[in-house]
């Protein structure tokens, strides 16, 4: 028999299709700006969406009723649009009934959790890192029977809205240690972690004159991490690392820098490609790694 390898079509549920028939989902998943239009980030929505369908999770989006948080214009400084658009998606919320949302971008994640209790919005938030170490927990996904990551090389980028902001750490870590992977900490990483250099609405403009562009001061540090390089580290403020130098030249076997948050995304592949390593180093979320050692193709 031949081998099936095409991907297999999935129909996302849709919020208003579910309020028709007088049903409600476990999870409201709210896809971001980032996960819906950024070419990029679409796939990690794929995969998110995979994995929710492979464990059986009762969930749902809202589809063309989803409209930005309002987070860009918030870290502008444009509080008026911020709470326009803010009102707009709290509405929609509330008039579902939703109380319980999942999100793969730390940013919508910090300003829903954090910020719209304060215009009416009470909902239960939680980022796809935590989710997916809930379905891990629970035996609902083994990180088995797809992509084997044994010995390859793993250095986790800390988001600022996902560590500092709400002090998540140890679950984008928990996710990725079912990966049997080799997980290398960077110098710089959970509370003392450095920005990838799109927060506070950076994303949206161009870096201020100066020596280096903090994506790559933060993607230096990475592919250090990766490489043992303690010379290139101690230059970059790091210590030694706990992994043994490799080889000059050497192929990794496909490293990875591994993020949680689609603007992270952007400025860890865009330093990569940079230092022209994409060839032995690839930048990842954790849905994507985990959908592939799954074997659920996004």
């Amino acid at each position: 028999m031949a081998e099936q390898t095409a991907k297999r079509q999935i129909n996302v549920p849709m919020m208003a299709d579910l309020a028709a028939r007088g049903e409600t989902p476990e999870v409201l998943f709210w896809v971001g700006c980032a996960g819906a239009f950024d070419d990029r980030y679409k796939r990690v929505t794929r995969a998110f969406v995979r994995i929710l369908e492979h464990v059986g999770v009762n969930y749902a989006v809202l589809g063309m009723e989803e409209t930005c948080t309002g987070d860009p214009a918030k870290r502008a400084g444009n509080e008026f649009l911020f709470q326009m658009q803010a009102m707009q998606n709290i509405t929609t919320l509330n008039g579902y009934g939703i109380k319980k949302v999942v999100t793969a971008c730390p940013h919508c994640f910090n300003t829903i959790k954090n910020e719209y209790p304060a215009l009416g919005g009470e909902y239960e938030v939680i980022h796809h890192s935590t989710f997916l170490q809930q379905l891990i927990n629970e035996g609902r996904v083994t990180a088995e029977g797809g992509e084997s990551f044994k010995g390859r090389r793993i250095t986790f980028h800390d988001s600022c809205y996902l560590g500092r902001a709400n002090n998540i750490y140890e679950a984008p870590r928990a996710v990725l240690e079912v990966l049997d992977a080799d997980l290398l900490e960077m110098k710089r990483c959970k509370t003392n972690g450095l920005c990838c250099g799109a927060g506070g609405a950076q994303m949206w403009k161009e870096p201020e004159p100066g020596k280096k562009d903090i994506n790559i001061e933060r993607t230096e540090e990475a592919l250090a991490t990766l490489d043992g390089h303690a010379e290139v580290l101690q230059n970059l403020n790091g210590v030694e690392s706990t992994a043994p130098a490799l080889p000059a030249g050497s192929n990794h076997g496909g490293s990875v820098i591994a993020v949680a948050c689609p603007f992270c995304m952007t400025m860890m592949a865009d330093g990569v490609k940079n230092k022209e390593r994409e060839q032995d180093v690839q930048v990842f979320d954790l849905a994507e790694l985990i959908a592939s050692a799954e074997g659920l193709t996004a």
